[in-house]
């Protein structure tokens, strides 16, 4: 009786044991629950705040490459209209070398034509002189030469170049053109060659 008693009373101790152990090992399991959610958060935080630095590195690199992108159409725009303006300039005076050749041969053809009137010829060679100086002419003018207006025109520096001053036939001709011994020209509003002009005073 007394050995039955002593192993039904075993068990129980060893089942208090048990649960003894039991409690202890689900104490610990706890604890490395505990330890490790808190590590996992920790580094989940700490890769929210490197991609944050990354999304705003990134951010600041778009930024500067879309400036740099705009600056650089901002230059190519110029760039475009500074060509096309020098393109345009360029054919405009392109000839100017050539025409600037040729007025002392419009010079030849003027005192050609005013012998012609002074001396009062009518015949073909005459004809033949007014029309190759009006054909030639009509071309430089289609290239954009225009001759200076210099008949009783006011004195400008800008156009005119004095090589003397004369007494004036009359007060309205002080300060403007009384004689014109060169022509000037320009080529589409660019002076090719002042006008050499006498003076009244």
């Amino acid at each position: 009786m007394a050995k039955k008693k002593r192993e039904q009373d075993q068990p129980e101790e060893n089942h208090q044991s048990e649960n003894i152990q039991n409690g202890n090992g689900a104490e610990k399991i706890g604890e490395t629950k505990e330890s490790g959610s808190g590590t996992s958060g920790e580094n989940i935080k700490a890769d929210v705040e490197q991609l944050k630095e990354e999304v705003e590195q990134l951010k600041q690199d778009l930024e500067e490459k879309d400036d740099k992108h705009l600056r650089l159409l901002a230059e190519f725009d110029n760039y475009r209209r500074r060509s096309s303006r020098e393109n345009l300039e360029l054919r405009k005076t392109a000839s100017e070398d050539i025409l600037a050749d040729l007025l002392p041969v419009l010079d030849d053809f003027d005192r050609a034509l005013k012998v012609i009137d002074e001396k009062g010829k009518d015949d073909s060679v005459a004809e033949g002189v007014k029309l190759v100086h009006s054909k030639l002419i009509k071309t430089l003018k289609a290239r954009g030469l225009a001759e200076m207006d210099t008949e009783n025109a006011e004195f400008d520096p800008d156009y005119h170049e004095a090589l003397t001053e004369v007494p004036a036939p009359d007060k309205k001709m002080k300060g403007k053109i009384v004689d014109t011994i060169e022509k000037g020209y320009m080529l589409n509003d660019k002076i090719i060659r002042f006008a050499k002009v006498v003076v009244g005073k």
